[in-house]
């Protein structure tokens, strides 16, 4: 009796590894959902959409962008972390849910490590330091200047608390003791009307949302937040060669997947993904976007995530944030 038990479970295994074997055979064999933890029609999207694009033609199957946007993207978030771990749904995160959230929120309802399997870091894209052109300033130093006389006076416009243009803007305030005062917004798009308008001044925002109002005049580029100048913009300076060595913040993206989805799967979509950061016509669309496509192993962008959460960590609780 205990050798047929025995058996049994040796057949039982053995089902168990062909079934898993063959699943990752004919990966893909319906349809994907790549989730974005923001609203539709913002900057994610810029590079969402032509990333699922990219992978539909190279999977044979359509991956279509689930947005899911709300509570600084923990509801996009939560729900990957609850799906299966099948690859058939997929996670577009940024910097603010991997790496700033944790410090910011009291309680999230993911943990950025343990909830998701790291895929690959896609790409990461600088913030623009913009001022409305009644502003009086055309450099970082007549910046700092005014911003320091003001004292506190001065308002900065983002996307919302914790977003990469927050993080960027208490960075800056940070490393040079500038008074400031943040305004929240719920999206890029009413706080950029905001500063177009002159009700705020000042705006941290990516260049994909901004370069048609610079380009007419209705916003002035004073340095960018990354730490190599945009090929769309050559003559707007780095906020490091303008007068603050060693800033840099960028807004980064990463895909992941649910927790305990099957290596072969996760090495799977990271090949194809590295395939499609090459494609010259991919990384053209990139730059005009002012987005920098990277690429990495699974094992890499776990490391990026964990030294990330230390790094703004501490800008959050320097900066005494709480989310609005």
């Amino acid at each position: 009796m205990s050798t047929f038990i025995f058996r049994t479970i040796l057949v039982f295994f053995a089902a168990c590894h062909m079934a898993c074997v063959n699943a990752a055979d004919t990966y893909p064999n319906k349809p994907i959902k790549l989730v974005v933890p923001y609203p539709a029609a913002g900057g994610t999207d810029s590079l969402a959409r032509p990333l699922a694009q990219q992978l539909t033609n190279r999977l044979g199957q359509t991956v279509v962008v689930d947005n899911r946007g709300g509570a600084g993207g923990s509801i996009g978030m939560e729900y990957v972390a609850r799906s299966p771990g099948d690859g058939y749904t997929l996670l577009l995160a940024l910097t603010p849910q991997l790496a700033v959230n944790g410090a910011l929120y009291e309680k999230i309802p993911y943990d950025p490590i343990k909830s998701f399997t790291p895929i690959s870091l896609i790409a990461e894209a600088p913030y623009l330091l913009l001022v409305n052109p009644s502003l009086p300033v055309n450099s970082l130093k007549e910046f700092l200047a005014l911003a320091k006389a003001e004292g506190g006076k001065l308002t900065y416009a983002t996307s919302g608390s914790g977003s990469g243009g927050h993080m960027a803007a208490e960075l800056l305030i940070s490393m040079t003791g500038i008074p400031m005062t943040h305004v929240p917004y719920k999206g890029g798009g009413p706080a950029l009307s905001d500063v177009l308008a002159g009700h705020v001044k000042v705006l941290f925002a990516p260049a994909v949302s901004s370069m048609q109002h610079i380009q007419a005049g209705r916003l002035r580029a004073i340095a960018i937040t990354g730490n190599k100048r945009l090929s769309s913009l050559p003559s707007v300076p780095t906020i490091a060669e303008a007068g603050v060595p060693g800033y840099d913040s960028t807004v980064w993206y990463a895909v992941l997947a649910p927790p305990n989805t099957p290596r072969d799967i996760v090495n799977r979509i990271n090949l194809e993904l590295l395939q499609t950061l090459k494609d010259p016509v991919f990384n053209s669309m990139m730059a005009a976007n002012g987005i920098e496509p990277l690429g990495t192993s699974p094992e890499a962008l776990n490391n990026y995530i964990s030294k990330e959460m230390i790094k703004w960590s501490k800008v959050v609780k320097s900066a005494g944030l709480k989310p609005d």
